[in-house]
């Protein structure tokens, strides 16, 4: 199975972690890094303001310098305990793989290299919105590993808004083949694992969910290209998109967090979440 991994320049554990997971059991077609420009990043402000007016853009922002303060710290230990976890369990990449670095990942260069590198599966951990002549290149598809159960929590931080939302029951991960939508392609699986919601931020726990379920993962993707995966249905059920965390919601998270248990509701190791499970 030929793979490729799309991924941000500034994600520095899927930088290190992704490409040495897919290694492990797949050969490793290419790389592509996306690095955004400071121009990107004051688009994203803009619509920010347009969409949620200065109020709900301030509440965005002070969430992010709060969270700068109170848990970056406690999020950097957390990220060194999986490269040392994992990173003694994959061995390093050839470095003979090669690597595309892009500020437009629709770029008729990202599609060249792609075709150039003949994927059967590529893997997305990027923030853009991939087109069809990028997702298609993957003669299987172009899978993601969305922190949030889909169709209820789509788009971005689905673990937080879940935890907002008191849904502790849809507080995990979705595998899902990427289509024109966003986040409403088919899902091949649902995966979750133990966390502390009072005690941990919300990106300690997403990532949990990620980085304790690739031997999942692996294991469906293995099952796709042998022609044996089944897909989770997903009709009749709620589906929402959700956008980045704020402030106010974050402490109404935490306030309910405390009054709920003191650790997650969860079973004390990784595993995959019943369709019944999430689907009720």
């Amino acid at each position: 199975m030929r793979s490729v991994l799309i991924c941000q320049h500034d994600a520095a554990l899927v930088r290190e972690i992704m490409p040495r997971w897919l290694h492990s059991f797949s050969d490793l077609a290419g790389i592509v890094v996306i690095r955004d420009q400071n121009s990107q990043r004051w688009k994203k402000l803009k619509r920010s303001i347009q969409k949620d007016g200065l109020f709900g853009t301030l509440d965005l922002l002070a969430y992010r310098l709060f969270h700068r303060f109170r848990y970056a710290a406690a999020d950097r230990a957390f990220e060194q305990e999986i490269r040392r976890t994992l990173g003694a369990t994959y061995p390093p990449v050839d470095r003979q793989v090669p690597i595309l670095e892009t500020t437009a990942p629709n770029s008729p260069e990202v599609q060249e290299f792609l075709k150039a590198c003949q994927p059967d599966v590529m893997l997305a951990c990027c923030k853009h919105i991939l087109k069809p002549a990028v997702f298609e290149q993957a003669r299987l598809g172009t899978f993601v590993m969305h922190p949030g159960i889909c169709p209820e929590y789509r788009n971005a931080h689905g673990c937080f808004w879940a935890l907002v939302n008191g849904d502790v029951e849809r507080v995990g991960m979705t595998m899902l083949k990427i289509d024109r939508g966003i986040d409403t392609g088919p899902v091949y699986g649902y995966f979750t694992a133990p966390y502390d919601e009072t005690a941990e931020s919300h990106l300690t726990i997403q990532r949990r969910m990620t980085y304790h379920n690739l031997s999942g993962v692996q294991q469906v993707l293995e099952q796709i290209e042998a022609g044996g995966a089944p897909t989770i249905s997903t009709t009749g059920r709620p589906s929402a998109v959700w956008g980045q965390p704020t402030l106010t919601s974050f402490l109404r998270w935490k306030r309910a967090a405390g009054k709920r248990r003191p650790a997650s509701p969860l079973p004390h190791d990784s595993k995959m979440l019943a369709e019944s499970s999430v689907g009720s």
